[in-house]
């Protein structure tokens, strides 16, 4: 299928200005983008993302400030399929900003089934004033996002989870205090998050050693658009079948299932393929000193021993809290400009 999309074009730039503080950036104004891929977005719009994440975390987290931009919105959300961190993080986000949300399961909405995508997208952008979507197939996203004259936010795709990413990044932002001199280490399938981690890493200038097995690589298109951006921004993408060689010296160990929904019939297949990629005390010594490891989670056994999800190294929860004040910030800043109120994170 097709990666290529009309982006809107960007609205007019304003200056992020705090009280008594210096201007941090010329910040740009997303609203009215989509936010399918993070190949559409630059790196300082990621950058811009993720201040504001971090910085409506600390404003309504830890300062305790009621703020309610987004009173009179509501967010319209097709989940064809389940998921505890999407749904949880987008409705109690969007509640907390003000707005309001309405879940459209399998059951209340039959998409491309009953009523084409075309005709959902039309309906929708009527009543609601942004549509996320997880489902399967990414040109569904695609075609909510075509049609629709309200912003689309892909809530995953088989192709691409780019919330999940920010949230990973936001973590790793927290935890190191920076981003680009990272190193980052992938053990497992070549899917849609780590497709989302490559074009990240790429773009904001860090390395990542992917490990799969044969067979289970990313998408070969996917590969070289990452190459490209890569030689642009001074991102480092080094591909192997190796765990070993992908965690030596890692900073961070990120893994994902191996099964999909919609791939239980491989099950079988795939945990035989995927022998020797489980995350466990003995790789994570080949990893830095200072080693972190990540799941987008539900987790499973076989992806990862106890001993590493459930130990002091684990950002695990850090890691699932932030999928709900990034996909705030992609919310607020697709709906309303936003300035924040503390300086600028390292990245």
């Amino acid at each position: 299928m097709s990666l290529l999309r009309v982006i809107r074009p960007k609205l007019s730039k304003f200056c992020a200005c705090a009280t008594n503080r210096l201007c941090q950036q010329n910040y740009s104004s997303l609203v009215g983008r989509d936010f399918d891929s993070l190949k559409y977005y630059q790196p300082d719009e990621i950058k811009q993302l993720l201040w504001t994440a971090n910085d409506l975390k600390v404003r309504m987290k830890k300062d305790k400030e009621l703020y309610q931009p987004l009173v009179g919105k509501s967010l319209a959300m097709i989940f064809q399929k389940r998921s505890t961190r999407t749904r949880v993080s987008s409705e109690s986000g969007m509640n907390l900003l003000g707005g309001q949300s309405i879940f459209l399961g399998p059951d209340d909405v039959h998409i491309g089934v009953n009523e084409s995508i075309k005709d959902t997208a039309h309906v929708l952008c009527r009543m609601c004033d942004v549509i996320l979507a997880r489902v399967y197939g990414h040109d569904v996203v695609d075609t909510l996002a075509s049609e629709s004259s309200v912003p689309v936010i892909n809530g995953l795709s088989d192709l691409f989870h780019p919330l999940q990413i920010l949230a990973d990044l936001l973590t790793l932002q927290e935890h190191f205090g920076e981003l680009k001199n990272l190193k980052l280490a992938w053990v497992g399938d070549g899917n849609n998050i780590i497709h989302s981690l490559m074009i990240a890493c790429a773009k904001l200038g860090m390395e990542i050693r992917v490990a799969t097995p044969s067979g289970y690589l990313p998408d070969t298109g996917i590969i070289n658009s990452c190459n490209k951006f890569s030689a642009k921004h001074g991102g480092k993408i080094h591909l192997t079948n190796d765990p070993k060689e992908a965690v030596y010296r890692a900073n961070a160990i990120i893994t994902d299932t191996w099964i999909s929904m919609g791939q239980e019939e491989e099950s079988a297949k795939r945990l035989k393929d995927f022998d020797g990629y489980e995350v466990n005390s003995k790789l994570v010594k080949e990893a830095a000193a200072d080693w972190v490891f990540m799941h987008c989670l539900p987790r499973h056994k076989e992806e990862v021993s106890d001993s590493v999800f459930y130990g002091k190294n684990s950002v695990v929860w850090q890691e699932a809290e932030n999928r709900k004040w990034t996909v705030m910030a992609v919310i607020h800043h697709l709906l309303k400009d936003y300035q924040p109120v503390h300086p600028q994170p390292n990245f």
